[in-house]
């Protein structure tokens, strides 16, 4: 199914899901709530791609209609980025890069109703199986429940988005994409943490970044966002939402792998646990086999 091009572009995707398998690593080592942490991260992403659109000449002109599309599909991706690292400080890194898993299934639903297709066996029964997987580790990690639900959530609202992107990226450049959809984001969190301070409520985190912030934050800001997500959707018109988003399904496996290498025994799971990530891998691995042997047998009819 890959050569050439085609297998680096792969290749590719699988280390941008490396990159993003380390953001809820980032994400704990950053002392500022979620929500300004999601305002900074998307406010300095979209003032790096405005600098690189210049750079690169792009044109900023889209029509009104694609224009409040991509803002909203910000205010998507500013809500996923806040139950993401939400998840991630009330339970731990690799209990939220497991929930994630549920985005191929969420895919799988969505992507039809908005492409108008029908729905494939094979999308299904795979999303399945990762949900599956999803239900091991709940079983053993029962304590971390909160954690879990809040990621599940947020990966409801990453299919979501990634399915609208793929529509946009036919007509319209990526980075101008990543770029009106990181300032949609921006003004979302923004007026998050403005309603939170008029309605005085309180956050144990602060807004205020401090120190070492300031690095983890410009990390996530232009590599984990205007390369990775750039890259990402630029890569939409070689692969399907549903590919991708299955792809990304790794981000756990890589995230947990590099959380025990930062974090060590604090981020030690159950055995119950490492089952639902197998059962997890085991889905994005069978998807370009089972697809291949169902293109071979399609033109085989023919």
């Amino acid at each position: 199914m890959f050569s050439g091009l085609n297998l680096r572009s792969y290749l590719h995707l699988h280390f941008l899901v490396l990159i993003w398998g380390f953001t809820a690593i980032v994400g704990l080592f950053v002392t500022i709530s979620p929500v300004a942490l999601v305002f900074y991260r998307t406010l300095f992403a979209a003032l790096g791609l405005l600098v690189l659109i210049r750079l690169k000449r792009k044109r900023f002109t889209v029509s009104t209609r694609d224009l409040i599309r991509m803002l909203l599909v910000g205010l998507l991706l500013s809500a996923h980025w806040i139950l993401f690292f939400a998840s991630a400080r009330v339970s731990t890194a690799s209990v939220c890069l497991a929930g994630m898993a549920t985005t191929s299934l969420w895919t799988s639903l969505i992507e039809p109703l908005v492409n108008r297709r029908p729905v494939r066996l094979l999308e299904v029964g795979l999303g399945i199986l990762a949900f599956a997987g999803l239900y091991v580790v709940f079983r053993f990690e029962f304590d971390h429940a909160f954690g879990l639900l809040l990621a599940i959530a947020s990966a409801f609202l990453a299919a979501s988005f990634t399915v609208a992107n793929s529509r946009l990226v036919q007509r319209i450049d990526a980075f101008v994409i990543t770029f009106y959809e990181m300032v949609g984001a921006s003004i979302f969190s923004m007026i998050i943490l403005m309603f939170a301070e008029w309605r005085g409520w309180t956050s144990p985190d602060p807004i205020w970044p401090v120190g070492y912030d300031w690095v983890w934050i410009l990390f996530l800001s232009w590599i984990c966002t205007v390369y990775a997500s750039s890259m990402a959707t630029q890569l939409m018109r070689q692969f399907s939402a549903y590919l991708i988003n299955l792809t990304i399904n790794l981000e756990p496996v890589y995230g947990i792998a590099l959380a025990f290498f930062f974090f060590g025994e604090k981020e030690r799971m159950t055995d119950g646990f490492y089952l639902g990530t197998i059962l997890i891998l085991l889905a994005v691995l069978l998807y370009p086999l089972l697809h291949k042997r169902r293109l071979f047998r399609r033109r085989a009819e023919i």
